[in-house]
């Protein structure tokens, strides 16, 4: 699984766009300020979301937990800080296994290779449940079905894989990454013949085009499994697809 995999904690949008960034003095003392309001009143639910969000742009993840936790008993039907609740725990579990992947890899040791395991196995868990409570609040979220569908792709669940990508099949905005997911899922299962499907509908639409770096994964994908399944005449013009896009991305690439 790729480590750097914070897709869902993209898709937010910034609460405050265009908010310049504060002084690291005057950040520190706005922080203590706002813990001291907590602390001797208990705070207004701005006051907690703001320190909240101080703490996050600190790469504090759980330190935000924390605070965003209590608002949450407080508050308990305030939308924004259940958000920013979930939205801190995925930091701190991608934050641990971050940490743990980093230091695997600089040391070799039973343990660290456990806790490499055990906080990759944290950073899918806390995916799924946070997409599957997200959905079941807002069933119009349909880019978190995909995200929920990569999730459970790590976890090796497979079926459950092509389940929850289902509704952003139809969805233009999303359907290409859909279709991706639901492509390598079935090739998981070994159902290249349905694999092919899903890849064609995810790079081969004329009506919905797919972002050249979803074109090229999928072609990539599509070329495999057509020399796997021994497809000698499709293959060809999978090819030529895979080196338009490859040629389309060195000229973006070229021209930046």
């Amino acid at each position: 699984m790729d480590s750097s995999d914070d897709s869902l904690q993209q898709k937010v949008p910034d609460p405050q766009p265009g908010k310049a960034v504060m002084e690291p003095k005057v950040q520190l003392e706005r922080r203590q300020q706002l813990e001291r309001a907590i602390r001797e009143n208990h705070g207004n639910v701005d006051q907690f979301l703001e320190l909240g969000r101080l703490y996050r742009d600190e790469h504090r993840p759980l330190e935000a937990k924390r605070v965003l936790a209590q608002a949450a008993k407080i508050f308990p039907d305030n939308d924004d800080v259940q958000w920013q609740l979930e939205e801190a725990i995925l930091a701190r579990s991608l934050q641990q296994f971050r940490e743990a992947n980093d230091l695997a890899s600089r040391v070799n040791s039973a343990e660290a290779d456990e806790e490499l395991v055990r906080s990759q196995r944290d950073w899918i868990r806390q995916r799924i449940e946070i997409c599957t409570a997200r959905l079941k609040r807002d069933a119009s979220l349909k880019h978190l079905c995909v995200i929920l569908s990569e999730a459970h792709f790590d976890a090796g669940d497979f079926q459950n894989a092509i389940d929850a990508v289902q509704p952003a099949l139809s969805c233009d905005d999303y359907s290409p990454q859909a279709f991706l997911m639901r492509a390598r899922s079935e090739l998981a299962l070994g159902e290249s013949e349905s694999a092919l499907k899903s890849l064609r509908l995810c790079a081969l639409r004329r009506e919905i085009i797919a972002p050249p770096k979803i074109r090229l994964a999928a072609l990539r994908l599509l070329c495999d499994t057509a020399r796997t399944l021994g497809l000698t005449a499709t293959l060809k013009h999978y090819e030529k697809a895979l080196h338009d896009v490859q040629s389309e991305l060195q000229s973006d690439t070229a021209g930046s």
